[in-house]
């Protein structure tokens, strides 16, 4: 290659990533993978989402009007609930970890084993209210509910003119959850230029992240995940087996899902008991790295308490049938990256509930 060619070719490249940092989006100049500032967020109908918060934080919602949307993504706690596992429904009790609903819009895939897809928020709110280890809802005893709710129907009428409808529902409370979206992350304002957004430590984190470390090739994008399925070897949660209530939970899932000689099964499979392929035993969707500092404990079962012990997991390359390997870390390294993460985490969403409105049951002859 020429000189004049080397030098055209440097041009080109140094256009690209100018173009990239004016969209606020790094680009690693070899075409690697690289974190992303996270993009601009479309409003919603205002009157919808009003009603989907309402709906979000009310337990008539669920089958015994026990629980709601809430109770396992507390908006204290992160938009997540604070567990190893997940309460569930009552009288039942989940096998996985709670994620924080944060950022839910961006996400490729939704679920542990990635088994909905990220652009149907709507699903992702009907798996969740139907599941009968959930929140057990029947969709026709939820418009009935809803109905004899005036307030709720004046809302409804804001933004359609027909009556509450049960299918028609879920997309009302996606609408709300699509508002829950970071606030003034330092490694947002970071990635948009701005150098003094993290400490000297968070730095030397944000090297290892991308060098020794190579978080980035799976944590990366504007929500530090690529949104696919990797097996990284995470121990099996003691308390799944221990506890019949999270075991029978957790063969009803494999039953629903088709998987075959379900019964046999010991251990969290993941995404194997959507796909049926061996290959995918142990896979789980990478989880996004964002408001890490108020969703812990970590993993899909909940067996890391903190931040340390999952830098300590993947230094030493994960665990059995691991997909990584050891990283080699030293102990400042390993600090200066728990730093870098933890300048994810963006001000605290600060949502209060709202006043919930009363039954008032319709009269005869004015439905």
């Amino acid at each position: 290659m020429t000189t004049h060619q080397t030098i055209r070719r440097l041009s080109r490249i140094a256009a690209l990533v100018g173009l990239a940092l004016a969209a606020g989006v790094t680009a690693a100049a070899d075409g690697k993978a690289a974190l992303q500032a996270l993009p601009e967020a479309k409003p919603g109908n205002a009157d919808m989402i009003e009603l989907g918060k309402h709906l979000f934080f009310d337990t008539r919602l669920s089958g015994d009007q026990g629980v709601s949307c809430a109770s396992c993504h507390n908006p204290e706690k992160g938009f997540a609930d604070g567990q190893a596992l997940s309460a569930g429904y009552p009288s039942t009790e989940y096998f996985r970890n709670a994620p924080t609903l944060i950022n839910s819009r961006f996400k490729n895939v939704f679920m542990w084993d990635g088994r909905l897809d990220g652009n149907d928020m709507g699903t992702l709110v009907r798996d969740m209210l139907t599941e009968a280890h959930t929140m057990n809802m029947d969709s026709r005893l939820m418009q009935e509910r809803l109905t004899q709710v005036p307030e709720y129907v004046a809302l409804w009428q804001k933004f359609r003119k027909d009556d509450i409808n049960g299918m028609r529902v879920y997309g009302v409370v996606g609408e709300y959850v699509k508002t829950l979206v970071s606030q003034n992350a330092p490694i947002d304002r970071f990635l948009k230029g701005d150098g003094s957004a993290l400490s000297s430590q968070q730095k030397d984190g944000y090297e290892v992240f991308n060098g020794k470390g190579g978080c980035v090739a799976c944590h990366n994008g504007p929500l530090a995940s690529d949104g696919e399925r990797h097996r990284t070897g995470v121990p099996e949660n003691p308390e799944v087996l221990k506890n019949p209530n999270r075991t029978i939970t957790m063969l009803r899932h494999y039953s629903t899902s088709g998987m075959p000689n379900y019964m046999n099964a010991r251990t969290d499979v993941g995404f194997y008991a959507i796909s049926k392929d061996k290959a995918d035993i142990g896979k789980f969707a990478t989880p996004s790295l964002r408001e890490l500092k108020s969703t812990a404990p970590y993993m899909h079962n909940g067996m890391f308490d903190s931040l340390d012990k999952v830098v300590d997991f993947y230094d030493q390359g994960g665990g059995q049938g691991s997909e990584l390997k050891p990283l080699g870390l030293t102990s400042s390294e390993k600090s200066a990256l728990v730093a870098f993460l933890e300048a994810m985490s963006g001000d605290s969403l600060n949502v209060a509930a709202p006043k919930l409105p009363d039954y008032q049951p319709r009269q005869f002859g004015k439905n």
